[in-house]
Formats: structure tokens, C-alpha cells, sequence
């Protein structure tokens, strides 16, 4: 398979640390160019990490006619305009979740790089890791029996007022930042949820900085979530049933070492080890596989307009003081 020539936007922490990495090791891609528009930031990294071009403008990056997909991991506010302006250049598009700050602006997103011909894929890596399959495939299965409950938590602490987390303008706040998380495999376990209710804490910049939600499920099933911005790190994820339920630590950002799924039933404490693996380069692999191959995505975009539903509900919550409706996707 011919190399994904790729492109990024920005020199975000998560790209430099986490996903150029992925598609310098990638099997099916090359990393060509970044773009900052601080030009500087742009040829400092390039340097550094040997990408072959650097761009002091996004604009110059998208119009590099090498450069067939993009990776976006600016601020949740500008996802929707770069997402657009890389469709209408033709280019695949990679973006960091959440895909929106809105259910009808990512939903914008999709039909323009449908309208286009380009892939749109949200970044949500865990999804990638084969023990998040495996999480899924167990609840699905049995062990645990009717699966009633899933509790998900991922919080830690923004110690920066800077940090572009708390501002408002910008789309920061825990819901969107980690939250997102915890909406998305609460999800993936138990179907889409029809209500929702938030709890939270508003810090000094107006963004939730702490936030406590429980969404109502079909047959009276609940999840319950906690995310927050000035707590210490928690990352984990229990799915209760009848029968049993397991644990998973490090739910979302495992590392690549062997990860851990413990099940209990009863009286018996099982630990089942899942070989470690980037779940970053699994991620980019598999986009390629779509560019290039047509394959099935793990992920639709449409997973994303469900997701941002959901928060769009529980931010609703949050000012309402009441339980929210969720909308129903659409077809």
C-alpha cells in the first residue's frame, strides 16, 4: 500500500508527543509537513523531529499539493473551520475529539467532506486499543451477565490559568476535554442514552472545571461520570452486571505497556493482560486503511454527532439544574 503522505496543524503537545510519533512509525504513512502560525514553532519542530516541511501558516500547509491528509489538534473551537478548509483543499482529515462543540456543527463537518470526497475521522484513540475491543466484546458476551451500570472517571489537574482547557472561548471545560471520554464508552457499552443530568463546578474563567453527570439508558440502565480539571489524576472504567463486573485502570491513556482488564465474579478476581501496543499508531493505520483501501472505520463521524448530543444534554443540565432530554441522532 502506497504511503498516506500526512500534514499537521499546529504544534499541540498531543501531536508532538503522541500521534507525529504514530505516523513517523506507521507502515502506511509519512509524515510530510507542519504548519504553525508562528513560523518559528513550525521549523523548530520540523527540525527537531525531522519532518521535510515546515509551514509558517495553515493556509501554505493546505495548499501543498503532496500533502493528502491532516491532522488537526488545535483548540476544540477551531475544529470546524480547519475541518472545512481541509475539505474544500481535498484533503482526508484526522481531528482530535471532541469532532465539534456542537451535534449540528460537526454533522456541518461531515457533509462537507462528504460533499468533497475526503475522509473525516474523530481522534479518539482508546477506541483503537485492543482491550477496549475486548471491554466491549466481554460486556457484550456474558461474563458479567445483564450489563446495569458503567461508571467512567478521568480527571487531573490544570495547574496553568493559560492553559487553553480553561478558556471559555476556545471550548475548554472538563465535559469537553475528558468528559468526552467518558460519554464515549458509556456509549459504546450501552446503546445511546435518552436522558441526562450534570452536576459541576464552574472555575473563575466560566469553563466546568469539575463535573458529575449520570445518563439514563433503555431498561433503566445508567452510567455514571465524573470528569474534572483541578482534581488529581484518576483514569478508570467499571462495567457492572448481574453476574459480575470488571475494572479497567488506565482506561484511556494506557501507555504502551502489557494493560490490564480485572474481572470479578463472586468471589473469584480474575486479571486478564492485553499486550501493550501504541494505540496512536493502531489509530493512524487504520485511517490509511480507509484513505487508501476503503476499508470499514471503526469509528464513523457520525459516532461524534452522537457523542456532542449527549454533552450538548448534560451542558444543558449543568445551567438547567434539571434532567436534560438527549436528541435522538438522526437516520
Amino acid at each position: 500500500m502506497k504511503q498516506l503522505q500526512w500534514g499537521v496543524l499546529g504544534v499541540a503537545r498531543i501531536a508532538l508527543k503522541a500521534v507525529i510519533p504514530a505516523i513517523q512509525q506507521a507502515a502506511n504513512g509519512r509524515l510530510l509537513a507542519i504548519a504553525s502560525r508562528t513560523p518559528g514553532n513550525a521549523t523548530e519542530a520540523a527540525q527537531r523531529l525531522g519532518i521535510p516541511r515546515a509551514y509558517g501558516s495553515y493556509e501554505a500547509l493546505l495548499a501543498d499539493p503532496d500533502v493528502e491528509a491532516v491532522y488537526i489538534p488545535l483548540p476544540n473551537a477551531m475544529h470546524r473551520e480547519w475541518t472545512l478548509r481541509c475539505a474544500e483543499a481535498g484533503k482526508h482529515v484526522l481531528c482530535e475529539k471532541p469532532l465539534a462543540l456542537t451535534a449540528a456543527d460537526a454533522g456541518e463537518m461531515i457533509a462537507a467532506c462528504r460533499r468533497h470526497g475526503v475522509v473525516l475521522m474523530e481522534a479518539f484513540m482508546y477506541r483503537y486499543h485492543p482491550r477496549t475491543l475486548r471491554v466491549a466484546e466481554l460486556a457484550a458476551q456474558g461474563p458479567l451477565g445483564d450489563v446495569r451500570l458503567v461508571r467512567a472517571s478521568f480527571t487531573f489537574r490544570v495547574s496553568s490559568p493559560e492553559n487553553i482547557r480553561l478558556k471559555p472561548e476556545l471550548g475548554g471545560g472538563s465535559l469537553y476535554d475528558v468528559g468526552c471520554y467518558g460519554v464515549n464508552v458509556s456509549r459504546m457499552l450501552l446503546g445511546e442514552p435518552t436522558t441526562a443530568f450534570a452536576f459541576g463546578q464552574i472555575g473563575a474563567s466560566g469553563v466546568d472545571v469539575v463535573l458529575g453527570a449520570v445518563l439514563r439508558f433503555e431498561g433503566d440502565r445508567l452510567a455514571m461520570i465524573d470528569c474534572g480539571l483541578a482534581l488529581s489524576r484518576r483514569e478508570e472504567v467499571e462495567v457492572v452486571g448481574d453476574g459480575g463486573r470488571l475494572v479497567v485502570p488506565s482506561a484511556f491513556l494506557p501507555g504502551e505497556a502489557n494493560a490490564e482488564i480485572h474481572m470479578v465474579q463472586g468471589q473469584n478476581h480474575t486479571v486478564l493482560t492485553i499486550p501493550g501496543v501504541d494505540q496512536y499508531q493502531v489509530m493512524v493505520e487504520q485511517f490509511a486503511e480507509v484513505v487508501r483501501a476503503g476499508a470499514p472505520m471503526l469509528l464513523p463521524p457520525e459516532d461524534a454527532v452522537a457523542n456532542l448530543r449527549v454533552i450538548e444534554a448534560l451542558l444543558r443540565s449543568l445551567r438547567s439544574g434539571r434532567a436534560e432530554e438527549v436528541g435522538r441522532p438522526q437516520g
